[in-house]
């Protein structure tokens, strides 16, 4: 055993990396009609870890103990409830699914389990949101605030939109195996969708006065991965996505300081970033351009590519058509001052400015953020104005620490 006190640390991170798997490889033996009963023992295998541990200290082999004690609350579960043993172990076996609950760690099993799972909730017979929605809640364990914020969306309707998609899923006949092309295609798009969120919240955290969330980004790569493993999903976007979160992910380390505050790009140490992903991520932007298609991730991985670039004299001109093309692909807020702050870059400051207030994103921090940042060596009143509206409309507090410190810098 290891020591007690360690389990604080470990258990988040494993809720985070093996509640989703577990629950993917028990839906495996109990259908989606079921799915809250694997959730169900899925969580309470983590409670009893949680007790288990802080007595006993951490196993030597955590995760082999949670998924040993999930076999045996599966198994005790329909010894004691003789109403789940009628409606839930007479569907499996005339469903000719395996009836002992032996649980694969690693290989193929629980890789399809998982691959299964996500194509599994991103169901047509729900709305695009709605699928996303519920994929970020039982793949990725999202909390219903964490998926408003990445929806921008109030909790409320958040909570609506799952009720009605797991309403759908349980109704749904869908088998968790990967069938044909047929099955997988209409669901491709939503899939790849949840797991770029998946990635930007980890990347830039609306949540938990978090600003950056390291398990989540590792996830959402490994996840895709996955993806990249399997004949029917290794897409070229599937490439491209995949390049994009190595790119990101190679600047993670300096993108915070000690005290959690941001560092912006250009005062980032690029003695932290980690080549070994960036020499991934230009693999598998090579990989993803491979045929002739061209997605927005296809878009993203090569500004992501020019911002892990040396400096050189064209390197934000690249970049600004980049986010040209991007914008006529999809428009979001976001890209849009993206696309402005490139803009500066290239054009200047004062016509950085032209170009971001034309979008009249006043509720919107990060609007002000950029206009602050670009104000401020040529109007230092207006750089101080919009600096302010900017700490009032955010909602992270790592936000607000890096913003006042530019205020104050302004100020004194």
């Amino acid at each position: 055993m290891k020591d007690a006190q360690s389990y604080h640390e470990l258990l988040p991170h494993l809720f985070r990396q093996e509640y989703a798997k577990m629950t993917a490889v028990l839906c495996r033996h109990f259908g989606l009609k079921h799915i809250e009963i694997a959730e169900d023992i899925a969580s309470d295998t983590f409670l009893k870890a949680s007790e288990h541990w802080a007595i006993n200290g951490v196993p030597e082999n955590p995760t082999a103990w949670l998924y040993t004690v999930a076999k045996n609350r599966a198994k005790d579960y329909f010894k004691r409830l003789s109403v789940y043993e009628r409606q839930v172990i007479n569907e499996i076996v005339a469903d000719n699914i395996q009836g002992e609950y032996d649980f694969e760690l690693d290989g193929p099993a629980l890789a399809d389990s998982q691959l299964a799972m996500i194509f599994a909730v991103c169901n047509p017979a729900n709305s695009s949101a709605s699928q996303i929605s519920l994929a970020l809640q039982i793949l990725c364990g999202f909390s219903v605030e964490e998926i408003a914020n990445a929806f921008l969306a109030k909790p409320e309707t958040i909570k609506k939109r799952l009720l009605r998609a797991r309403a759908n899923l349980r109704n749904d006949n869908f088998r968790l195996t990967i069938g044909n092309e047929t099955d997988i295609h209409p669901r491709m798009d939503n899939v790849l969708k949840t797991l770029y969120l998946l990635f930007n919240e980890g990347y830039f955290s609306k949540t938990n006065n978090q600003h950056i969330r390291k398990e989540l980004c590792s996830e959402a790569i490994r996840l895709t991965l996955l993806l990249t493993e399997h004949p029917l999903t290794h897409t070229a976007q599937t490439y491209a996505l995949l390049a994009l979160m190595c790119f990101q992910s190679s600047r993670l380390q300096a993108r915070a300081s000690d005290k959690g505050e941001t560092i912006l790009f250009e005062a980032q140490d690029r003695n932290l970033w980690d080549q070994s992903l960036i020499q991934r991520g230009n693999y598998y932007l090579i990989k993803a351009t491979d045929g002739n298609e061209v997605s927005k991730y296809h878009l993203e991985a090569g500004i992501a590519y020019w911002h892990t670039t040396p400096i050189d004299e064209n390197k934000w001109q690249h970049i600004l058509q980049l986010y040209n093309q991007l914008m006529l692909i999809e428009y979001a807020p976001m890209t849009a001052l993206n696309r402005a702050f490139a803009f500066a870059k290239v054009y200047g400051n004062e016509k950085g400015i032209h170009e971001a207030e034309k979008l009249k994103l006043t509720e919107n921090a990060y609007y002000h953020g950029l206009l602050g940042y670009l104000y401020a060596p040529i109007k230092t009143d207006q750089a101080i104005h919009h600096y302010r509206r900017a700490v009032q409309l955010t909602k992270s507090k790592m936000e607000k620490l890096t913003i006042e410190k530019e205020l104050q810098r302004l100020i004194s």
